[in-house]
């Protein structure tokens, strides 16, 4: 008798943890579920608690939810950037920098963690790292385009600067998203940006392709007149002429004959 009555509250034990497991599971899509799963087995439900609590008035109280994540899910890039908003929002500036540095490197994919790494190097003046944070945003498809579009002026607003600089030799550096750049980067930056950042590549050998290139420059031309200007000569001197359609390959096997 004793031990069919253990037998039956183990189960009955089993299956709430199984509920509540799968109400956990469930509370990461659905915030209003976060609150009701028992602490000790939040796992996705402690981010949405986490955020609430980060949101709220009590700097402490959104710390503590912070470093409980953590703790838990340790891994994802976007709990670590919880973490030093939280950090940030208690006063402890120097954490979350550390904090935020270590998401950045560790999700180097992740929008919300570059995002907040690019921000803390303009905060400190690093123009160079903010371009290179920028540019990890830049690569990764999960970064819409209207955030490309509201940063690209804070980070490239000096002509010719650091930032500039920087992201004009990783792109000449990185053969494999240079048609991406051309592609992605006349949509999303300022066309003198985009110009500058261009020309600047080419000067540092970037073997742009040519078809690619010569639609780039054609729809800058129809954005601004000035910063067509500024690429057509470096583009020419690439693809000569530059206006010519012709592909790479077609231009090698010119210059063979």
């Amino acid at each position: 008798m004793i031990g069919r009555i253990i037998w039956t509250a183990a189960l009955l034990g089993i299956g709430a943890v199984t509920a509540a497991l799968q109400l956990d599971f469930e509370a990461g899509g659905t915030p209003s579920l976060a609150p009701i799963v028992p602490a000790p087995l939040r796992s996705y439900a402690q981010t949405q608690v986490a955020v609430a609590a980060l949101q709220g008035d009590d700097p402490a109280a959104g710390l503590a939810a912070a470093e409980a994540l953590v703790r838990r899910r340790p891994m994802p890039a976007e709990n670590l950037a919880i973490l030093a908003a939280a950090q940030a929002k208690a006063g402890d500036l120097e954490a979350a920098g550390l904090t935020i540095q270590i998401a950045g490197q560790r999700g180097w994919r992740e929008p919300l963690a570059q995002e907040a790494v690019l921000r803390l190097a303009l905060d400190a003046g690093d123009q160079p790292e903010a371009a290179r944070r920028y540019a990890a945003l830049f690569r990764s498809q999960a970064t819409p385009d209207s955030l490309l579009i509201s940063l690209a002026p804070e980070v490239f607003g000096e002509p010719r600067g650091p930032a500039q600089e920087t992201f004009a030799t990783v792109i000449a550096a990185a053969p494999r998203w240079q048609e991406q750049f051309l592609q992605r980067g006349a949509q999303v930056m300022p066309p003198q940006v985009f110009a500058e950042i261009a020309a600047m590549a080419l000067e540092r050998r970037a073997e742009f392709p040519c078809v690619t290139l010569t639609r780039a420059l054609e729809a800058l031309r129809q954005r601004d007149a000035a910063a067509a200007t500024r690429l057509a000569g470096p583009a020419t001197r690439r693809c000569t002429p530059v206006d010519s359609g012709r592909s790479d390959q077609d231009a090698a096997g010119a210059a063979a004959g």
